[in-house]
């Protein structure tokens, strides 16, 4: 393959990835809003929010498998934008709480793709170069869920609702056609499928449980508070549709910088160990104090210090979660562990979903911010052994 011709494959995977994430996130800080406006309760909002990470916990690891056993990619990568672009259509097309439940299910199947995404992807680079390339998607990650994210609440006040959902159908659907020119090796990628006894013995790493134990409860905190009902809440307190998009920026500015410092300046100073306790203390802190969060400028203060502070955990739990695990297992090792957190994608928007019907918005805040000391605590204990 010339070095034209593998510069544009790079370019058009990029593009891809990009559109599969923006579609998935240009209507999130409108989701909650948006099922309450048609009359679902908090219980419902709860678990649409929660099937998106359902989803993803009974689909990925079925999805990596049967895409080793078959060699096949690129198919499971053009089936996921199909997925993504009707969940997107039905969500535009429809308006009933039902198939609002649908579409944000079929969202979570089509996510559940990208650990195919992330293979074919790898196979493109040398292995001095995956690194860098894993950066390198990781930041387009990140770009598509703040761009979409952040011009969703301005969308919605101008042209409503559905125009977000129509965005992402559009442009997934541009997504399946550029899917179809994705370039995979003919010889395929040869990658040893997951192995029933790798995954016990994998399982029984103290480190990796322990880890997916935290990462459980701080996706359960994102999950319910910025991707989950701070939008409802940011509402509740006066504001409108377009300062939503503010909160993302103040949320999700902090929290891109922060991925960046965590492994470079906090760890060096504090150890592994220390940082995250820091990481997992100020989150909950924050967290449950965002309903004290009366004005728009203290939401604003809050939302940035709670990003820059999740902005810290996930880089940490990412490296200590695989570091125990040899290294021809640790590709399942993360596969087991990103089904395992997606448990926090679903439970948390859930059962915060339920408290807010009985006890009000505050309820599900304070909930996860608990969950958060539960973790500060559990660190300091393992910390200590």
């Amino acid at each position: 393959m010339n070095t034209l011709h593998a510069a544009r494959d790079k370019y058009i995977f990029l593009v891809v990835s990009f559109i599969l994430w923006f579609s998935h996130f240009i209507y999130v800080p409108i989701l909650s809003p948006y099922i309450e406006s048609m009359g679902g309760n908090y219980t419902f909002i709860g678990f649409v929010l929660s099937s998106y990470g359902l989803m993803q916990l009974l689909c990925r690891l079925p999805i990596g498998i049967f895409s080793d056993l078959t060699k096949l990619r690129k198919p499971v990568i053009v089936s996921g934008m199909l997925i993504s672009a009707f969940s997107c259509l039905a969500f535009a097309l429809t308006d009933s709480l039902g198939w609002v439940l649908l579409s944000r299910s079929l969202a979570g199947v089509a996510a559940a793709t990208w650990v195919v995404f992330t293979v074919l992807y790898s196979s493109y680079f040398t292995d001095r170069e995956i690194h860098g390339a894993m950066g390198s998607i990781s930041f387009v990650v990140v770009l598509a869920q703040l761009l979409g994210m952040s011009i969703s609440g301005y969308i919605v006040d101008e042209w409503g609702w559905h125009a977000l959902f129509w965005i992402g159908g559009i442009m997934s659907i541009a997504g399946v056609v550029l899917s179809l020119f994705i370039f995979e090796p003919k010889e395929g990628i040869q990658r040893e499928p997951i192995k029933l006894n790798d995954l016990i013995s994998i399982m029984r790493e103290p480190l990796l449980l322990k880890i997916s134990l935290l990462s459980i409860l701080a996706h359960s905190i994102i999950f319910t508070t910025m991707f989950g009902f701070i939008p409802t809440y940011t509402l509740k307190i006066g504001l409108q549709a377009s300062d939503i998009s503010l909160v993302v920026f103040s949320f999700m500015i902090p929290h891109a910088i922060a991925t960046l410092l965590a492994g470079k300046l906090l760890v060096p100073v504090l150890g592994q160990w220390r940082s995250l306790k820091l990481a997992f203390g100020l989150t909950s802190f924050f967290t449950l104090i965002i309903p004290l969060a009366d004005t728009k400028d203290w939401l604003y203060v809050i939302q940035g210090f709670n990003g820059f502070s999740m902005g810290l955990l996930f880089p940490l739990m990412l490296g200590m979660a695989i570091e125990s695990i040899p290294h021809e297992k640790r590709a399942t090792a993360m596969g087991v562990y990103q089904a395992l957190y997606a448990i926090g994608m679903f439970a948390g928007p859930f059962l915060a979903g339920v408290l807010n019907s009985y006890m009000g918005i505050a309820a599900g805040f304070y909930f996860v911010g608990v969950l958060g000391v539960v973790a500060t605590l559990l660190i300091t204990i393992w910390n200590k052994n």
